[in-house]
């Protein structure tokens, strides 16, 4: 460790989770490593990647010293996210997936994120991107808001709380909110996360320049492993959106105020009982 390096963070795991992108996860570790950010350890969760990533996993290994975790078949986001959230040792965890690079600023807000936690228990994560900045904030300091929730206020934008997008948790996050629940499709695992975090009133703050701290790059050669279904993600069409928009405020408010618990708890039972003998 460098003695006059201020962005020495020894109690944070940075967890990153990967599938088939080990260049995107090599840029990542560099960037880090040339804006002198250092962490208590680095753990690398791999979700079944080929043979020719895990060698360049491995070669990666000998130049950022960190722990991999690996599995013998791609099992989806949500039980990548929890064996690497299980794996961490330090008492807090910036979780980021390969494909982000942080940025210049990103040492220096990431400090003033990390102190204020410190300073704060109720604040449970960090948020540090988006694609769009939440509507309720209240400002702290050094460009960080809290997060403010309720259910008389307008809009669906509101319950975006949590998201998977890079942050920064307590280790304890699981014992909190509950694991993701896997065999999900990742983006439907998000959203019963994000549920469970409001109904379990999980504090959060905000990155007020919400995609100054990371780039989000895709390249040609390693391209998202995410597909997302047309009408529910784009704008293009003013008709679908307003339904779209008109559909997700129904059902989110619906969803927490009266649905929610007993479907989780349906969910939990079915993800639970399969691969289970009858």
């Amino acid at each position: 460790m460098e003695i006059n390096n201020p962005y020495v963070f020894g109690n944070v795991s940075l967890l990153i989770t990967h599938y088939n992108r080990s260049k995107s996860l090599h840029r990542l570790l560099d960037a880090m490593q040339k804006l002198h950010v250092t962490f208590g350890e680095i753990v690398i969760s791999d979700d079944g990647s080929s043979y020719a990533h895990l060698q360049n996993l491995l070669e990666y290994q000998k130049i950022f010293n960190f722990r991999l975790i690996t599995a013998p078949v791609n099992k989806g986001l949500p039980n990548n996210i929890n064996k690497g959230q299980d794996a961490v040792l330090k008492p807090y965890t910036l979780y980021v997936q390969e494909d982000f690079v942080p940025s210049a600023s990103f040492p220096l807000k990431f400090k003033h994120s990390l102190e204020i936690m410190e300073e704060r228990p109720d604040v449970d994560i960090a948020r540090y991107w988006a694609y769009w900045k939440y509507p309720y904030l209240k400002t702290i300091r050094n460009g960080f808001s809290d997060m403010t929730f309720s259910i008389f206020k307008l809009g669906y934008k509101k319950f975006y709380v949590y998201s998977d997008a890079s942050h920064l948790r307590r280790s304890n996050f699981p014992q909190k909110f509950g694991k993701f629940l896997e065999n999900l499709p990742s983006d439907r695992a998000e959203y019963l996360m994000m549920m469970s975090f409001i109904r379990k009133n999980g504090k959060a703050i905000y990155n007020d320049n919400y995609n100054d701290m990371f780039d989000h790059l895709n390249s040609e050669d390693e391209p998202s492993t995410v597909e997302r279904d047309f009408i529910s993600y784009s704008d293009s069409n003013p008709v679908i959106t307003i339904i779209r928009n008109l559909y997700r405020n129904v059902k989110f408010n619906l969803d927490y105020l009266f649905l929610f618990s007993w479907r989780l708890e349906r969910f939990i039972k079915a993800v639970k009982s399969i691969g289970k003998k009858p």
